[in-house]
């Protein structure tokens, strides 16, 4: 299978990893252009190629989106149309600066994405992991219940349903998070963000946000 990756800093390129270790193919882009990314693409092996943003944008079903949040507004909408989009990112106010929407809790950080690719399926997902737990802690061999959890949210089941597909053969366990309304109980800051916890502990941490 073939993945878009934008975005090639620690998340993207653990995912870039992983996926072609799995046997995929991935499309990277970034926005200093395919040139920059020479040195990771050839880290990566025949498997990974570099191309613009709307290269990897349309090189599969599914696009990973690995950029800060203040750069989503900068995205090609109509390249995202009909792909799964998971989006790893957070909204973070130091890096980001402020969104009074999210911090007054009227809308997530996966329903602005939405609102800006209205033609993706947008799914809120690997947002809460250490990227060095993406390349290292995930364990295929193990049962869900020994795996490290991967809160998932959207409002498309099948597009949800082909994240966590992605997620088990990576080695997590993907918990369902719910709509992306009910997202903000995944995003940073909250309790089940950066713990390195099974699916039954994340059900729990998720549970305690409203």
């Amino acid at each position: 299978m073939k993945y878009g990756i934008v975005g090639a800093g620690e998340i993207g390129g653990a995912f870039a990893r992983r996926l072609v270790d799995g046997g995929h193919e991935v499309v990277l882009a970034n926005s200093r252009g395919p040139q920059s990314l020479a040195g990771l693409v050839t880290s990566l092996g025949p498997a990974a190629r570099a191309g613009t943003i709307e290269e990897a944008a349309g090189a599969g079903e599914v696009v990973v989106l690995a950029i800060p949040f203040n750069r989503y507004p900068q995205l090609p909408a109509e390249p995202f149309t009909g792909r799964i989009v998971i989006d790893a990112g957070n909204y973070d106010i130091h890096r980001d600066g402020r969104y009074p929407q999210l911090d007054s809790g009227e809308t997530t950080s996966g329903q602005m994405l939405a609102a800006l690719l209205p033609g993706a399926r947008v799914v809120k997902a690997f947002n809460t992991i250490w990227y060095r737990r993406i390349l290292e802690e995930g364990r295929p061999d193990r049962p869900a219940a020994e795996r490290l959890a991967v809160p998932i949210a959207g409002d498309d089941p099948a597009a949800k349903s082909v994240v966590a597909a992605l997620a088990e053969e990576l080695g997590f366990a993907p918990v369902d998070t719910g709509t992306l309304a009910e997202s903000r109980r995944q995003e940073y800051g909250r309790p089940v963000f950066n713990q390195a916890v099974g699916p039954e502990q994340a059900a729990r941490l998720l549970r305690q946000v409203k």
